[in-house]
């Protein structure tokens, strides 16, 4: 399917979204202009894609199963009073319903051996209105850590704007790991929002809208802003 049509099919030229202000410096203290301000930055944890140029892809799912999940995320140029910032390069990735992240495993920090496949894993480049879609899976969790999303920002240079992460109501991923137990068999997540490490000082920041259900999947919206 043409990234056009795809993108017309889920609203996503017409979409509006509310600024979602998130906060900080590249030290992780916010830094406030006005109504815009930057979204914090944070690390891009210990399995980050080792070859994104080579995923610019829509539909991320693999042969992986889930509850299907909507991603849509649009970048914003705080340096220009929050305008959406096209042409930017998204790169995004997530674990699977188990935990379990590809390219990476058969190590104590992952004892499954992924390290040949590339699921879950995506980039796309933004539009005029500052917007990427892609197509996945509710993400699982795994130990001592909240369900989340890793995202790398670009300019269209290639120039490393941001790296941050993207947090979940607890209210919808209790429903989906309760509920959708012919996926998710591990139950709730054993760290909540405010326990994690990377978004105990900065849930509000990094905390996106995800509206739908188990029977028809969820969507995710978010916004992020970048100093470009």
């Amino acid at each position: 399917m043409e990234r056009k049509e795809f993108l017309k099919r889920l609203g996503m030229s017409s979409l509006i979204v509310p600024l979602l202000h998130a906060c900080s410096s590249d030290d992780d203290e916010a830094t406030n202009v006005g109504d815009c301000t930057s979204t914090s930055s944070e690390t891009a944890g210990p399995f980050p894609t080792k070859d994104p140029s080579s995923l610019e892809l829509v539909d991320i799912r693999s042969d992986r199963t889930g509850v299907p999940f909507t991603i849509k995320i649009i970048i914003q140029n705080k340096n220009n009073d929050c305008a959406p910032l096209a042409d930017a390069i998204v790169d995004i990735w997530h674990c699977d319903k188990d935990g379990y992240y590809s390219e990476y495993g058969g190590t104590t920090m992952q004892t499954v051996n992924f390290t040949a496949v590339h699921f879950l894993r995506g980039r796309q480049t933004t539009d005029s209105n500052g917007l990427v879609g892609f197509t996945s899976i509710f993400p699982g969790w795994y130990p001592s850590r909240a369900p989340h999303i890793h995202v790398h920002i670009y300019n269209a240079s290639g120039t490393s704007l941001l790296v941050t992460q993207i947090a979940f109501p607890a209210d919808v991923t209790d429903t989906v790991y309760t509920t959708a137990t012919q996926y998710y068999t591990k139950g709730k997540q054993d760290t909540s929002n405010a326990a994690d490490s990377i978004f105990s000082d900065s849930i509000a920041n990094e905390l996106a809208t995800v509206t739908g259900n188990v029977t028809d999947g969820y969507v995710l919206t978010h916004t992020i802003v970048v100093n470009a």
